[in-house]
């Protein structure tokens, strides 16, 4: 038998990282953001381990609000991001900085410009 998705907010710490579900008690933390993976997946499985219910990682889906993101990818540039988008500059960045709060579309735009970035990233050889 298998679960529903499981959403978790991930957000940095002092100490590292943490990660939460709004709709469930399940919570973690990590020291970096491979441990919190990691552990999401552990306390995501724990939770239903009374359940008998079969979890997988694919089970279990990340979200994370704009300034977390471009805290922890820093090698992304919001004003590049922007450009690529069709997006001005300063209104990603005031996204970003927490200023204002993109509508559902932007926020899709924004997201389709990360994952387009991360295909051609994953897809890309370098030469020696």
């Amino acid at each position: 038998m298998k679960t529903k998705t499981i959403t978790m907010v991930l957000e940095k710490t002092g100490t590292g990282y943490s990660a939460y579900s709004s709709k469930f008690p399940i919570f973690t933390t990590g020291g970096s953001m491979v441990e919190l993976l990691a552990n999401a997946y552990e306390a995501v499985k724990l939770f239903y381990e009374d359940d008998n219910l079969a979890i997988s990682p694919d089970d279990i889906k990340f979200e994370i609000d704009f300034q977390q993101f471009f805290q922890y990818y820093r090698v992304l540039n919001s004003k590049f991001l922007a450009e690529r988008i069709g997006m001005n500059p300063t209104l990603l960045s005031q996204y970003v900085q927490g200023h204002k709060k993109p509508s559902e579309d932007q926020k899709n735009k924004i997201l389709a410009g990360i994952q387009q970035i991360g295909k051609e990233l994953s897809e890309i050889s370098l030469l020696l």
